[in-house]
């Protein structure tokens, strides 16, 4: 019962919330400048989240998050790949230039664990490929496609949707 009092950021789609970003303030600093951003994450439901996000020294990091209904720690990992992207772009970075300035942790460069992935057009048609691919030889292809990305099972999930959508992928199911 208790499940029901949250967001579950995981089970909405992508397209019923509606992110917004805003430049909050900024300090100049002799040797740069460091920023905070205000982002909402809000759905037609009255659900939402604000998040205060700060960039200093080229990496960009989250000071706070507040939600109504609360967030579950599942959702709070699902909570960049729905943010990550307007942020960014309000930021006037990207996640790839990020990327160069972090070390190297023991799983590879970056800032996260998973590989790379193209987003947009190019993106769902590797996703379509690898999952042709995969249902060809017989193996899982939402697998295949979760070890190509490096994401979850639902974020997968949501880019062959994508990937369909697009019309890259047949209908999930034949119609008789």
């Amino acid at each position: 019962m208790l499940e029901a009092s949250f967001l579950n950021l995981s089970d909405r789609h992508w397209q019923d919330g509606a992110v917004t970003v805003r430049p909050a303030w900024e300090v100049q600093e002799h040797d740069g400048a460091t920023a905070w951003f205000n982002a909402r994450l809000a759905f037609p439901d009255g659900a939402a989240v604000e998040v205060l996000a700060v960039v200093c020294e080229g990496r960009l990091s989250l000071e706070d998050v507040s939600a109504q209904p609360p967030l579950s720690l599942d959702d709070l990992a699902e909570l960049a790949d729905w943010i990550e992207d307007p942020l960014f772009e309000a930021c006037g970075t990207t996640p790839e230039s990020l990327d160069e300035e972090l070390p190297e942790f023991p799983y590879g460069p970056g800032r996260r664990a998973r590989p790379a992935w193209p987003r947009g057009v190019e993106g769902r048609r590797l996703v379509a490929e690898e999952y042709l691919a995969a249902q060809r030889s017989g193996y899982d292809p939402v697998l295949a496609v979760m070890c190509a990305t490096g994401h979850s099972r639902r974020k997968s999930l949501r880019l062959i949707a994508g990937a369909r959508d697009e019309g890259l992928l047949g209908p999930r199911h034949a119609r008789r």
